[in-house]
């Protein structure tokens, strides 16, 4: 099962392939979404101090009936925090607002603040002191393992070049009709994996034509194709969902997709215009 698969970091620590992302599951709810997720038998929960719903997601974990130990958790510093005293105390209190004694991941949501994410600042210098906080954690035990999202290569260069621990992920987003390649061959060149957030397209995705009727080809939904796609790319895949048949149906990527269909995949047009989701990518407070 996918579900019991997972991939080696590049400091030795096993994570999950496929995992639950959370984002847009309000605090309330997101407890029994969580769950419901390892109920099903996931072990992967994604979360950020963005989305708002740390509290739950601990509190889901805290009562799931099984060892902490036997669930890879990861969260993301908030993308604003870029000063080492402020990284210390947002690693504190994502520990305090998760309830749990460690994190096992802990990424910085982006190289930019996001009302700043098209701007041609890149932070080079607040990334490295929020990584230096992050080091810290990790070398306390607070962490087991740390790294990025959204990073592109020259962010991950001044990581790579001017930090002491090497991140060991980048979270990206990566679907059909939009793969950074050239990113994700370049991260896996330094040793870091990558993850793909967002791999159905925020849902946008559904209604292609071409997508479904290679779904209908392989006997399986177009999710479950979308899902596999990155998986077979040697990405983590983390499909956000807080219904149980859909987590279900997620999971059941038991097949391959052939070459030749990986590669015209590979070559769909873009989607243009993500909808409601084009906030990127987290919803703001407006």
């Amino acid at each position: 099962m996918i579900l019991e698969e997972t991939y080696t970091l590049s400091n030795g620590v096993e994570i999950p392939k496929l995992g639950l992302g959370t984002w847009m599951i309000e605090d309330d709810v997101v407890a029994d979404a969580v769950k419901a997720a390892i109920d099903l038998g996931y072990r992967h929960i994604d979360t950020a101090q963005a989305y708002g719903n740390e509290r739950g997601v601990g509190e889901g974990i805290r009562n799931a009936g099984i060892a902490r130990d036997q669930i890879f958790l990861q969260t993301k510093l908030a993308a604003e925090v870029k000063d080492y005293e402020g990284a210390k105390a947002a690693i504190d209190g994502s520990l305090d607002t998760l309830g749990l004694d460690y994190i096992d991941l802990m990424i910085i949501h982006s190289p930019q603040p996001w009302a700043d994410f098209s701007g041609d600042d890149r932070f080079f210098e607040g990334n490295l002191a929020a990584w230096k906080a992050l080091e810290e954690a990790y070398d306390a035990g607070k962490i087991r393992a740390i790294g990025v999202s959204n990073f592109q290569k020259e962010d991950l260069d001044n990581l790579l070049e001017n930090a002491r621990i090497k991140p060991m992920v980048d979270q990206i987003l990566a679907h059909v009709s939009n793969t950074p390649f050239e990113l994700i061959d370049y991260a896996k060149s330094k040793g870091v994996t990558v993850e793909a957030y967002s791999p159905i397209a925020h849902g946008k995705i559904l209604d292609n034509a071409e997508i479904g009727a290679m779904a209908e080809k392989y006997g399986v939904t177009v999710p479950q194709l979308c899902i596999r796609y990155v998986l077979q790319l040697g990405l983590v895949a983390l499909p956000k969902t807080g219904n149980p048949d859909h987590m279900k149906g997620n999971a059941a990527v038991e097949f391959e997709i052939s070459e030749a269909d990986m590669d015209a995949l590979k070559t769909i047009e873009p989607i243009k215009d993500y909808g409601d989701a084009s906030v990127f990518p987290v919803y703001a407070k407006t």
